[in-house]
């Protein structure tokens, strides 16, 4: 047994420190950011922030209301091979899209006669993929990245998850150009609960992206975030993309069953190790395992344009009161303050 007595933090424990600053408007601030990826020299250009691949939140109609905003989306996995390879032919651009996989048998073969029916040519642009498990440690998941670099060399590669420095630059050596990083933030996810395994987000963002950086590698910020502020503070300590479920759940794009319930229309959500998502996709939780997720129902939330130019704003913000012209500066830019509280909730929550 070793015991780490290093203080680490998570969003609700940190706010950003202001500093002096030249801008005079929110809109001065550019938040789009461009990367070019270690193994293909591939260029992104966009606004990095990702909607998790989430049946309720990865969906074809979430990848078009995002797209216009240069946001992208990773794709949940169960759809049919045909209704991908269909609407991955007709769509643009496509880093705004990311085909998601585990390291299952059956998930690799369908992987495969996607690419088959994509029929990529060389002089095409790269496609873009999210190698997912929730726990990316171990040898098979490195071996399948690994694996799918050697097959696919102009493919873009996220991986993950991992939460610390030494797996994300195995992962990045590997072949992964993007290294998912979060163990147990999600909003539904109870891997914490079930198994005591995780690590602070915040920390987990700042240590691995030090590790990817020194590769000339990526990480994206995956689960945690429940404002735009935490998004900004995921940006502040390193991350490239930051990936979102719950705060883009419960939308008309989100997908997912739609209720009445004491007169108001709801949502359900629930994280893809739990036991609605097990029942409806793998015909129960295996005796073997415990589900590790939750499910919840979320009011309708409507279009998801409106909570999207929100998030938007909210990072703007925060770059104008560091004095960050460009996203990419905000890092740079970043004080983080330990606080003990963060809102006057006097009046309750909101």
């Amino acid at each position: 047994m070793r015991l780490e007595n290093d203080v680490k933090l998570d969003f609700k424990d940190v706010l950003i420190r202001p500093k002096r600053s030249t801008l005079t408007t929110r809109s001065d601030v550019d938040i789009s950011r461009e990367f070019r990826f270690r193994h293909t020299g591939t260029q992104y250009a966009g606004i990095p922030i990702v909607a998790a691949n989430m049946d309720a939140t990865g969906t074809f109609e979430m990848a078009r209301a995002l797209a216009p905003f240069k946001l992208s989306t990773a794709l949940h996995k169960h759809y049919p091979i045909d209704a991908y390879v269909e609407f991955l032919r007709a769509f643009e651009p496509r880093e705004a899209v990311f085909y998601s996989l585990g390291i299952a048998k059956a998930d690799e073969e369908r992987f495969h006669q996607v690419m088959a029916a994509l029929g990529d040519r060389d002089d095409a642009p790269p496609r873009y993929v999210c190698i997912d498990v929730a726990n990316g440690y171990t040898e098979s998941f490195v071996r399948f990245v690994a694996r799918v670099r050697e097959r696919y060399p102009r493919l873009v590669i996220m991986a993950g998850n991992v939460v610390t420095g030494e797996m994300t630059e195995e992962l990045i050596l590997s072949g992964a150009d993007i290294v998912k990083v979060g163990i147990g933030p999600g909003s539904v996810c109870t891997t914490r609960k079930m198994t005591g395994v995780g690590y602070p987000q915040l920390s987990a963002i700042i240590e691995c992206a030090d590790a990817a950086h020194g590769l000339e590698g990526h990480i994206c910020a995956d689960g945690g975030c429940t404002t735009p502020g935490d998004i900004a503070k995921a940006f502040g300590g390193g991350a490239d993309f930051v990936m979102l479920g719950g705060m883009l759940a419960g939308h008309d794009e989100s997908g997912g069953e739609r209720v009445e319930r004491d007169g108001k229309l709801m949502r359900r959500f629930y994280g893809m190790s739990s036991k609605a998502a097990m029942d409806k996709y793998a015909g129960g939780v295996a005796r073997y395992r415990a589900a590790e997720g939750k499910e919840v129902w979320l009011p309708d939330r409507g279009p998801v344009a409106p909570t999207v130019e929100e998030i938007l704003g909210g990072v703007r913000s925060a770059c104008t009161y560091v004095g960050a012209r460009r996203l990419r500066e905000l890092s740079k830019r970043t004080t983080f303050v330990r606080v003990s509280q963060q809102l006057n909730e006097v009046f309750g929550k909101s």
